[in-house]
């Protein structure tokens, strides 16, 4: 039982994180943020990761290039698109696109994998697709036809897709590095990619209004919550794990609600919910799509 804590607590601070990056919205730029914060794990980490990366420099050179494709999906273009939409939309939205990440990864994977399609991957796109039409349009679909998708919802897709993929081409690629060495060197280079933007920013400034918000991204969001992830896939399994994932908009939306005094709509209990049920649909049903013929001429 004390084997399901793992996964448990690295979704609440998961979904603390998501409360976070829309505070942060108003404290400090989202350039600025999406640097320190993968440079503070990247300072942290070092003492413990930096001799046996070393150690490893010959795969690493020979495998630089998919850990710099790792690096700028996972590290800049998920954290960083969460951060600039966090202007535009409330945590509970970046919450419930979080929870797609999942069933975006199995779709994914039927093309980059070859995983076989499934009813429940088929049902849970159409539910999860509706779900969040409704969603984003405030519970009046038609109005999207006139107005069309916010950038905000745009970025938050684009983000959970980039972290997607993410997952798909660790498991397609399996570089011959520990989790967390990958995990270093990926980190390194998402610290590189971020620095220019880093630089061009207007506003960089670390504040005690700010502070907190970038330790709390660097640290617990970025270390702790990953280390007990893996913990989570090590004793219980993957597939069992990622089913906690479910919880992120439920506990991201609790909290914005207590912390940020977010206001609560039908909308987001119908769409939310729709959402959440796809996914579970997508995990869960897992009947192939179409049977193979039997072969009756090989007898």
């Amino acid at each position: 039982m004390k084997n399901l804590l793992f996964p448990l607590v690295a979704v609440l601070i998961w979904s603390i994180n998501a409360v976070v990056s829309k505070a942060a919205a108003t404290h400090i730029e989202p350039a600025a943020i999406s640097f320190y914060r993968w440079f503070i794990a990247f300072l942290v980490l070092t003492p413990f990761l930096l001799l046996p990366v070393l150690q490893q420099r010959k795969i690493i050179a020979q495998y630089w290039w998919k850990l710099l494709i790792l690096g700028s999906l996972g590290m800049v273009l998920n954290q960083s698109l969460a951060y600039y939409a966090a202007h535009t939309v409330s945590a509970t939205i970046i919450g419930i696109f979080t929870s797609l990440i999942p069933l975006l990864t199995v779709i994914i994977s039927i093309f980059a994998l070859r995983v076989t399609p499934t009813v429940g991957i088929t049902l849970g796109t159409v539910l999860s697709l509706f779900g969040l039409v409704w969603l984003v349009s405030k519970g009046e679909p038609a109005s999207l036809l006139q107005q069309g998708l916010g950038i905000g919802e745009v970025m938050m897709f684009i983000a959970a897709a980039s972290y997607a993929l993410y997952g798909v081409l660790t498991k397609r690629w399996a570089i011959p590095l520990a989790n967390w060495q990958s995990l270093y060197a990926q980190i390194g280079f998402g610290v590189l990619l971020l620095l220019p933007n880093f630089m061009m920013a207007d506003d960089i400034q670390l504040t005690t209004d700010n502070i907190s918000l970038v330790l709390f991204a660097g640290i617990p969001a970025s270390i702790i919550a990953p280390y007990l992830w893996i913990q989570g896939v090590t004793r219980i399994g993957a597939n069992m794990t990622a089913i906690f994932m479910n919880l992120a908009p439920v506990f991201t939306a609790i909290i914005a609600i207590v912390d940020l005094h977010e206001e609560m709509h039908s909308y987001h209990l119908i769409g939310g919910g729709v959402v959440l049920a796809g996914v579970i649909l997508a995990q869960q049903l897992r009947i192939p799509l179409t049977r193979r013929k039997p072969d009756y001429n090989s007898h």
